[in-house]
């Protein structure tokens, strides 16, 4: 009964080189290389970036609306159509002060809260967004 969900994120220094795009989708590639298309389509994906886990920074909704963007299209080369409707959310830093702009982003589908969940008023808030 459990959903298989795979993290990609990028570090710091590939951010900041220019490479997120292709860190991520090499990534993706290589985490379902070896899964039936089945079990992709019944699996959910969330973008991670590494320099933002734990960090209290976060990608602006504009960047991780674009990183989601690549993703799906990366799935739609993987297994068709089937990719709309595998969950890609965002995680990293996720917090009550921030949620509410990344959920409104175009292509994100949901969060993945870590920390945040941790204080239970700030999860209620969260969780009720």
């Amino acid at each position: 009964g459990l959903t298989p969900m795979l993290c990609v994120g990028e570090l710091l220094e590939e951010r900041e080189a220019g490479n997120t795009e292709d860190v991520v989708l090499r990534q993706l590639r290589a985490g379902f290389s070896e899964m039936d298309p089945d079990k992709v389509a019944a699996s959910m994906v969330a973008y991670e970036p590494v320099w933002a886990i734990g960090t209290g920074r976060t990608a602006t909704p504009a960047d991780a609306s674009a990183v989601h963007s690549a993703i799906r299209s990366a799935l739609q080369e993987l297994i068709g159509e089937r990719a709309a409707k595998v969950p890609i959310l965002y995680g990293g830093s996720v917090n009550r002060n921030n949620v509410a702009d990344l959920l409104a982003a175009e292509n994100v589908d949901g969060v993945l809260v870590g920390g945040a969940s941790l204080e239970a008023s700030g999860w209620a808030s969260i969780a009720s967004t």
